[in-house]
């Protein structure tokens, strides 16, 4: 069965950092790109970064480089987004998802529609 199950989220302080975990099935992790997105209420997700099915690459959103990063635990079947630096804003709905088509494009893909699979989200709540 395929699935992704996110954890991590939870109530910090501005300025503080938070890595969420996005632990996949074998199927997912071996075969398909998987993304990080968040939503806010009432908005499309929108796209934070993604890794590659084959690990080789990255792609982090403009809004967020240089505070969020990503990496994967091959072990663990897990990608993790850690989130460094954190602001009011950033406080939103988390989720991972995963892109099935993800072997005929070179690239990661960002647009929402895109991903197949989703986690079951997780709330991040920064204070000031």
């Amino acid at each position: 069965q395929k699935q992704l199950v996110e954890s991590g989220g939870g109530l910090v302080q501005a300025g503080a950092s938070l890595r969420l975990s996005c632990t996949a099935s074998e199927d997912i992790f071996n075969n398909f790109d998987v993304g990080w997105f968040r939503q806010y209420p009432g908005k499309d997700r929108e796209f934070l970064g993604g890794i590659k099915w084959s690990g080789d690459s990255t792609k982090i959103a403009t809004a967020v480089k240089g505070r969020f990063a990503i990496s994967r635990d091959i072990a663990k079947k897990t990608v993790y987004l850690q989130m460094n630096n954190l602001k009011p804003e950033d406080t939103a709905v988390y989720y991972c998802a995963a892109d099935e088509n993800s072997r005929r494009y070179t690239s990661i893909r960002v647009d929402e529609r895109s991903f197949e699979f989703w986690g079951q989200g997780t709330q991040v709540t920064v204070s000031s």
